[in-house]
């Protein structure tokens, strides 16, 4: 099999000044109170510390905010994404981006996987929005997991799934594999659960330590089926026993009167939890990986 020629997972780093964010931001708010957060470590230095906006992120449609935080002695860089500078979509409420950021985190950790940065929802000075925290690259590409590229061969090579093929330009194609990585597989059942309409290769972040995050989930949770991915490569196979176990305990989880249902109750919708359940049981009872279903674009664009 030829080389393949490797497609760059994100890094949004490119800043400029905040005063010109890439969506309108009103005037600095007054102080709110704060959202409840969940109490690990980290979402308590960023839910309470002190938000300090250094610079905006300038890829980014929506208005994106690189701070530090500082709590107790701790300090963090993170990124604030405010409400106020989301861009209206036609098929998700207005104002409801950040919810859905923080929700994603939840599942996330109530699968007992570590694949979104620590997430909040609380106030800062441009109102309430999602606090993340900033995921340092590695200090070399040597560094950088592999995980997805555009090959010439009509089949994967060992090591890789495939997706599909893909226009590169001047009439060719390319068969484009993402890594056979059990933490890739891990993620495309999250996005199976959270119901993903974005999931782009410029979402996985490389962490210093060989590890990967993924981020921006702002387009989840939809009550009618949006799953778009470049992870389809285990479509229709059968989920790990791991993944089994995990959506056994997100199950119970998601239960009426438990914490998580609780919580989500304050950042998503009656009917989109409801739905969020019926995803959950249904991959428990079908036991396998989703497929496209051909009512939806199965691929997001750019994919990149």
């Amino acid at each position: 099999m030829p080389a393949p020629e490797r497609i760059p997972t994100g890094r949004l780093s490119a800043m400029e000044p905040a005063a010109h964010p890439a969506a309108p931001l009103p005037s600095p708010a007054a102080p709110q109170a704060a959202p409840p957060p969940v109490t690990g470590p980290r979402d308590v230095l960023l839910a309470e510390g002190e938000l300090t906006v250094r610079g905006r992120i300038q890829e980014a449609s929506n208005a994106v905010l690189y701070c530090t935080v500082a709590y107790d002695g701790t300090a963090a860089a993170c990124v604030y994404k405010p409400v106020a500078g989301e861009r209206p979509l036609w098929d998700f409420p207005d104002g409801t981006l950040a919810q859905r950021e923080v929700a994603a985190y939840e599942i996330s950790r109530a699968c007992g996987w570590d694949l979104i940065p620590p997430t909040v929802l609380r106030d800062g000075p441009y109102g309430t929005g999602m606090v993340q925290e900033w995921i340092e690259p590695p200090e070399s590409d040597d560094e950088v997991p592999e995980l997805l590229a555009l090959i010439e061969d009509e089949e994967p090579g060992p090591g890789w799934k495939a997706v599909g093929f893909a226009q590169t330009g001047e009439g060719r194609t390319a068969l484009l594999v993402h890594a056979d990585d059990p933490r890739l597989r891990r993620l495309a059942v999250l996005d199976a659960v959270i119901n993903n309409g974005d999931r782009k290769g410029g979402h996985l972040l490389p962490g210093a330590g060989g590890e990967f995050f993924a981020i921006d989930h702002g387009v989840t949770f939809h009550a009618e089926d949006k799953l778009r991915t470049l992870l389809w490569g285990w479509a229709g196979e059968p989920l790990t026993e791991e993944a089994l176990a995990a959506l056994r305990e997100l199950d119970t989880a998601l239960a009426d009167g438990r914490p998580l249902a609780a919580r989500l109750a304050e950042l998503i919708t009656d009917r989109e939890a409801a739905a969020l359940r019926a995803r959950v049981a249904g991959l428990l009872r079908g036991g396998r990986h989703p497929e496209p279903s051909g009512d939806w674009p199965a691929i997001p664009w750019p994919p990149v």
